[in-house]
């Protein structure tokens, strides 16, 4: 008899599910990708400010200066310099070269944001935050990836002191004594790269002390205080040596804009800044209908507060340091997240600036994206957790602020053509300059840098204000070259009152001059020197 064995039954088929990780890494590739394409599309338009930020690397990697701070500033660290440098030397001088970093900085700011995430809440709440930062409109871009001083690095440093407090506190870190002298070191950096992350350093160092001060008293104590000191080395430096009115403290003592009202300061510091400055808004404005979140944040950041001081409470935490657990470092980072960001929405409200220039100034909101998940915990505890129509009141709320969010990246895409134009017109005046042999001519801030960094200080720029006096140059020696030339030009904006000005200076003087208009610039070329009257 011939036995005929049974089919075997088919293979279970295994269903694919999506997994947090797996999503917000592919949300995290897209962003990142997005930022690259921007690059090299040569947007955002660069500045002389980033410029500024490109000299200072380009004489680093020349051996040839290594200042602590951005010429002309004395309250910006020169961090983004020192990381460039190296680029340049492999690759040479450029506004890609001094943003790749950005580009990396960015890369570990949404890594850190899904560690950070994931810890203190869920990790599909995490692959949501990853994905909103995956976003980017025209302010959070500029902010992420020029060079002008300060933004790309803060949001990773803070989103680091956060992670690494509540780490240490979790008692998760391996090598404590390495995470407590990582702490010390990116704080200290802080101090002198920009004071905008305070907040967060504040907040963090706070709840590192509530978690861990059984520690300090031993190495773990010694590390942090280790780290500390080598990351303050450049700002004592500077104030050691520096002139008293160029020290820190007196620096920012004298920072202030123009005058503002109260209610100009609570517009554009809460109802406009929080669109503008968190990704809402398309290029330079905000729609009406874009405000709305303006009037959320502040609602749900109280609303994060209170459920985890509540969640604090119900872990025995008034003697935080005592109570065992998770529970409490957990609630414990939560509320330095809210904290950091009150704190942040509170100091830029009241500043003049708030008011006088809310459209650039909402770029000092930038450190808010580290407290995007304590914003947002309350939207997604409701759209889990909540009754009925609830339910759907915060889920719709998800919907409409990613949906908003969209729009205004899309918003960004869309002016990418005009951004493209601005470098190609002036890679035109470059050119035109070159084609006239002017190597030293004078202008308008916004226009001289960018040109002298563009360069290579091949052709070099001095600055002169509306009213035809000398101008704020960042570089003293800039100066001084251009005063020293024979026949400076002079390269203004098309038929602007300044051009006029000089024009008919020039003519006063008597000294024969040509004038040519190239890629929207008027390009006086007189035959000698021109002592300009002032007006």
């Amino acid at each position: 008899m011939v036995t005929v064995a049974a089919p075997a039954p088919p293979a279970a088929r295994r269903s694919w599910r999506p997994t947090p990780a797996g999503v917000a890494l592919t949300l995290a590739l897209a962003g990142v990708g997005y930022r690259l394409a921007v690059l090299l599309a040569q947007a955002p338009p660069t500045n002389s400010d980033e410029a500024t930020t490109g000299l200072v690397a380009l004489h680093v990697s020349q051996g040839r200066e290594f200042p602590l701070f951005f010429y002309g500033q004395y309250y910006m660290g020169a961090l983004e310099s020192y990381l460039a440098a190296p680029l340049f030397l492999l690759t040479g001088p450029s506004v890609l070269a001094l943003r790749l970093p950005n580009l990396l900085l960015y890369a570990a700011f949404l890594a850190l944001m899904w560690r950070l995430t994931s810890r203190l809440y869920t990790p599909w709440l995490a692959a949501l935050t990853v994905g909103l930062l995956a976003l980017g409109s025209d302010r959070i871009l500029k902010n992420q990836l020029i060079a002008g001083g300060g933004y790309p690095e803060m949001n990773p440093a803070g989103a680091l002191l956060m992670l690494l407090a509540v780490n240490l506190g979790l008692g998760v870190v391996r090598r404590r004594a390495a995470g407590y002298a990582v702490f010390g070191l990116v704080a200290g950096l802080t101090l002198w790269d920009d004071w905008l992350v305070l907040p967060y350093v504040g907040a963090a160092g706070l709840l590192l002390l509530l978690t861990g001060w059984r520690d300090l008293p031993g190495r773990h104590g010694a590390a942090l205080a280790g780290g500390l000191l080598v990351g303050l080395v450049p700002i004592v430096a500077h104030n050691l040596t520096a002139a008293p009115e160029h020290r820190s403290l007196a620096v920012y003592a004298n920072l202030s804009g123009a005058d503002a009202s109260w209610p100009d300061r609570l517009f554009g510091g809460v109802l406009f800044g929080l669109p503008m400055g968190t990704g809402f808004c398309p290029p330079g404005r905000c729609e009406p209908w874009q405000l709305w979140w303006g009037l959320l944040v502040p609602v749900l950041l109280v609303v994060a507060g209170v459920l985890a001081w509540r969640g604090l409470r119900r872990t025995g935490s008034a003697g935080f340091p005592d109570a065992p657990g998770a529970g409490p470092v957990v609630q414990g980072g939560r509320l330095a997240l809210v904290g950091a960001a009150a704190l942040t929405l509170l100091a830029y409200a009241v500043s003049a600036a708030a008011g006088s220039t809310p459209v650039e100034s909402a770029r000092y909101l930038s450190c808010l994206l580290i407290s995007a998940p304590a914003v947002l915990w309350p939207l997604w505890r409701l759209a889990a957790r909540g009754p009925g129509r609830w339910r759907a009141a915060g889920a719709g709320a998800l919907a409409a602020l990613t949906a908003t969010m969209v729009v205004a990246t899309a918003a960004f895409v869309a002016h990418l053509p005009a951004y493209g134009r601005q470098a190609d017109a002036r890679a035109e005046l470059v050119a035109a300059l070159d084609e006239r042999g002017i190597t030293r001519f004078y202008g308008g801030y916004w226009t001289c840098l960018p040109i002298t960094f563009a360069t290579r200080e091949r052709i070099v720029c001095a600055v002169i204000d509306d009213d035809l006096r000398p101008g704020w140059d960042r570089y003293a020696p800039h100066r001084d070259l251009v005063a020293a030339a024979p026949a400076p030009a002079y390269v203004l904006p098309a038929g602007s009152a300044t051009s006029r000005a000089v024009g008919a200076a020039i003519a006063a003087a008597g000294v024969p001059s040509t004038t040519s208009t190239v890629a929207g610039y008027d390009i006086h070329q007189p035959a000698g020197p021109v002592d300009l009257p002032r007006r």
